[in-house]
């Protein structure tokens, strides 16, 4: 053993410190596999799991956002269909109210116009009977130059009579 302490001590190696130093390699290396490895390798295990479920919930949150859009989408194209359909219902209010408006206004033309007739009825009526008055005035005049009587004298049913035939002949 000479040859093989020999060896150990030609190294610089003392058999003695590195066999103490060996036991307190393999005490240090249960020691920190029992107290740190597997304690360290449950904590990097959990995180692990947290970020597989991180990843599995980010894959759900991507399918429903996904699912979101798509109703998001339904619901832009119904309220482009309803608001479309208010516009078109505006329009067919605003046509009728339209159509409502002229009918009141022809009628109101209408109304004018049957006025404005009457009116005129009227004012020819007046005008008439101003003409009969002073063609009676005139056929008084006539009848007494024609006569050549005294005014008093002249019949006012004779006036009367040339007023009727007058009113006839107009």
């Amino acid at each position: 053993m000479e040859a093989g302490g020999s060896l150990f001590e030609q190294l610089g190696i003392n058999w003695k410190l590195f066999l103490s130093q060996a036991v307190n390699f393999f005490i240090l290396f249960i020691i920190l596999r029992a107290f740190v490895y597997k304690p360290l390798l449950a904590v990097i295990k959990k995180r692990k799991e947290k970020i597989q479920e991180g990843l599995t919930k980010a894959r759900e949150a991507d399918i429903r956002l996904k699912e979101i859009d798509v109703i998001a989408k339904d619901h832009l194209k119904k309220a482009d269909q309803e608001s479309i359909a208010v516009i078109k219902n505006a329009e067919d209010r605003a046509k009728k109210l339209e159509e409502s408006l002229v009918k009141k206004a022809e009628e109101k033309q209408k109304q004018l116009l049957a006025q404005a007739q009457i009116q005129y009825e009227k004012q020819q009526e007046e005008s008439r009977k101003e003409v009969l008055a002073q063609a009676a005035s005139l056929v008084k005049r006539l009848i007494v130059k024609t006569v050549e009587l005294k005014p008093e004298a002249v019949d006012e049913a004779l006036i009367e009579k040339a007023v009727n035939f007058v009113k006839h002949e107009t």
